[in-house]
């Protein structure tokens, strides 16, 4: 029986199989047979030589931002109002083909918006030039869900997708280490009680991954499918902000019904009509979390005109690797007037966290 035909064996056992107290830590154990089956199933692939295409995006900007929805809902005329840019805009599916980037500045921060081809359900397993797409979302700071006023539902298959491909749309990483060891079994220390584990199911899935031998730290009460996601070391934790397009066409009262159905917050948005985008800008440069550092190099003004834009708990030598990345070789310390420090023109090092409107003066050898 080839690998296809065990997970295809296995998942048909998981449906077969009631979700209850009694059944749920045998469901995470068969959760982590598919989970090891699918990575060794595409470590033959790459070794074979299959494909592994994606989108080639240069970051550029203070941070990247993605388009995510299904097809012909808006996206591209959505990225044009934001940026300026002039991307392609038409009434059939697929009009955009590849990935169209654009600039919004915002605050002195300047962002990277690309517009991604549609999503479609399946997408994750090839359809529709899918992983492709995809692939570009695991370097994103931030995924901008598009959902048309008239398909409120389609933001569950948009999250689907992504977390099939090992993207966790606002979820943290979870509070859990595991460190291997060379002997002595698995032990288990938890920190908080346990109520969705067993350290007897912990243990199975671990050795299903081929570890005999660990030391496995639990600081929240995480669940296997945290478990697993730890194990697969290939996880990525991205903020997400909803936007529910072309509201324009229908009625206030149309929009209320819509909002009581669902169970997700979004900014009632119209690209076509230019409704809400400005209040949009400012919700995408409050999600990123940025700060503004102003700089004064030594003997001049400082630079309040132009703030140099950094993420939130930014350190000094961020500021070098944005100024110069030779520039951390040959500086000896900063000085920092602001609420990151206890004085004006505090003496710092590099290793400082920032806060924002800080003013910083860089002294190097």
């Amino acid at each position: 029986m080839g690998i296809p035909e065990k997970i295809k064996a296995i998942q048909d056992e998981l449906h077969r199989t009631q979700v209850n107290k009694h059944t749920e830590h045998h469901i995470g154990l068969l959760k982590a047979k598919i989970a090891r089956l699918k990575r060794e199933k595409e470590e033959d692939r790459n070794r074979s030589g299959g494909s592994s295409l994606s989108y080639a995006v240069k970051r550029s900007g203070d941070a990247t931002v993605v388009l995510i929805g299904l097809p012909s809902v808006g996206k591209s005329t959505l990225l044009n109002r934001l940026t300026n840019t002039t991307s392609k805009v038409a009434r059939y599916h697929f009009t955009t083909l590849t990935v169209v980037p654009g600039m919004m500045e915002h605050k002195g921060a300047r962002i990277q918006i690309l517009d991604l081809p549609g999503i479609i359900k399946g997408a994750s397993s090839g359809k529709g030039l899918g992983k492709r797409v995809l692939s570009v979302v695991r370097s994103a700071d931030l995924i901008l869900f598009v959902v048309e006023v008239y398909q409120p539902k389609a933001l569950s298959i948009l999250k689907e997708e992504l977390r099939n491909i090992g993207i966790r749309p606002d979820e943290q990483q979870p509070k859990l280490t595991i460190e291997k060891t060379g002997s002595n079994g698995i032990s288990i220390s938890a920190l908080v009680q346990m109520t969705k584990m067993t350290t007897d199911t912990v243990k199975k899935v671990l050795q299903e991954f081929g570890i005999h031998n660990a030391r496995v730290m639990v600081k929240e009460d995480a669940s296997y499918d945290q478990l697993i996601d730890v194990l697969l070391q290939n996880r990525k934790y991205v903020p997400t902000l909803t936007v529910m397009n072309k509201i324009d066409l229908v009625p206030l009262e149309f929009l209320s019904k819509v909002k009581s159905k669902i169970n997700y917050e979004f900014i009632p948005i119209s690209a076509d009509a230019d409704l809400n985008i400005d209040q949009l800008k400012e919700k995408i440069y409050k999600k990123l979390d940025f700060i503004r550092v102003f700089m004064h190099p030594k003997g001049e003004e400082t630079d309040y005109e132009k703030p140099m834009v950094m993420k939130n708990d930014a350190s000094v030598l961020d500021v070098c690797n944005k100024v110069h990345r030779e520039m951390k070789n040959t500086l000896r310390y900063a000085q920092i007037s602001g609420k990151s420090v206890k004085y004006s023109g505090q003496k710092v090092g590099r290793t400082h966290r920032l806060m924002d409107e800080d003013v910083i003066t860089l002294i190097t050898k």
